[in-house]
């Protein structure tokens, strides 16, 4: 069997050889032998009929074993097995399959019949609720993971109670081992992932974008109405120039008919330069390649706060893969705070030692 396995191009054979069927098979000889011999023997031997009834429980139990263990290898070569794993459930199986045969092994072993012993196990139930509470648990866990489509093999889950944030790599019958990108391996319990909260990824990489929310602190200081010549700058520039132009006539159109006057600075509609830096940024990711622009984008300003004023852009790009988002979102406020000081502006930062000493020195 060795060698017709090896010369096929099907790995299920080789995977069957792998697991010992064939080998276990062959072993099935071993009580026909023992019968064999035990009939022709003039006085009947009742250690021998037992011995064959017991190897043929033996080797029925392997035999099915490496069946599973062979399903089990020959599913998870198919890409359904990361939607719907059925480890868990062989494992029950497996789990069943040697409670049977130790029932059937020791009414051979007692001379009783196994539903004699089946009778009594009635009253163990509680001895073994509590010897396989984990095992019954992840159970249920693992049918209701399955059933709802909480988690995949593949997918990446944040669990902060458990160190877990990565790849799941393996979902057994009482544990979900995930890769965590530092590649260490973290062991979840099953029921855990049912009875508490965790963060599962999968929408974000199959939605086909990934979140950018981040802020720009701005000096409050730097913030003041545009005069005549920041206006004319800023119609200069490519991405402000439809905005200017609809802006200017806005707030002329709203001064004029209110008669304000409009040599106050404080009367009627003006454009700041932080709100033109606001248009700027939006019209900037709105004409960028790598943002998506079928999902939400928008940049608002959070409360002020001691660190100055928040200018969050909330976007999201056009890929999931971790290296080009973070080049993304690095590019992108890369070029912003290389701009921020054509609108007089300047990002707020914690004095440092230099300033400090600068400070001083005057």
């Amino acid at each position: 069997m060795t060698k017709v396995a090896k010369k096929t191009k099907h790995k299920w054979d080789d995977i069957l050889l792998k697991n010992k069927l064939f080998h276990r098979i062959s072993w099935i000889a071993i009580p026909i032998v023992i019968n064999i011999f035990e009939g022709s023997l003039p006085n009947h031997n009742a250690v021998l009929e037992k011995s064959a009834d017991i190897s043929s429980v033996l080797i029925f139990i392997l035999i099915i074993g490496s069946i599973i263990n062979s399903a089990d290898e020959i599913y998870r070569g198919y890409e359904i097995s990361k939607v719907r794993p059925i480890k868990g459930m062989l494992q029950v199986a497996k789990v069943v399959l040697l409670i049977i045969g130790a029932i059937i092994l020791i009414a051979l072993l007692i001379g009783e019949s196994p539903l004699v012993l089946l009778g009594g196990v009635g009253a163990m139930t509680a001895v073994i609720t509590l010897v396989f509470k984990d095992a019954i648990l992840g159970f249920v866990a693992g049918i209701q993971l399955t059933t709802n489509d909480m988690i995949r093999i593949g997918d990446w889950i944040e669990m902060p109670k458990y160190s877990a944030d990565g790849t799941v790599v393996d979902l057994s019958l009482t544990t979900v081992k995930v890769q965590n990108f530092d590649n260490t391996l973290t062991t979840v319990p099953a029921y855990a992932l049912v009875s508490d909260a965790f963060v599962n990824w999968r929408g974000m990489e199959n939605s086909g974008g990934r979140r950018i929310k981040r802020a720009i602190f701005i000096d409050a200081a730097g913030v003041r109405l545009c005069d005549d010549e920041m206006i004319e700058r800023f119609k200069k520039m490519h991405l402000l120039k439809d905005y200017m132009e609809s802006k200017l006539t806005d707030v002329t159109s709203y001064n004029n008919e209110l008669h304000i006057d409009m040599s106050v600075p404080v009367n009627g509609r003006r454009l700041t330069n932080l709100g033109t830096f606001r248009a700027y940024i939006s019209e900037y990711l709105k004409n960028h390649s790598a943002i998506h622009s079928d999902m939400i984008l928008m940049v608002r300003q959070l409360k002020t706060e001691s660190s100055g004023i928040p200018l969050e852009i909330y976007a999201f790009t056009n890929t999931t893969k971790w290296t080009e988002y973070e080049r993304i979102q690095a590019d992108i406020f890369d070029h912003l705070y290389s701009v921020i000081s054509e609108f007089g502006l300047t990002v707020y930062q914690q004095p440092s030692g230099s300033d400090i000493r600068t400070a001083l020195s005057r």
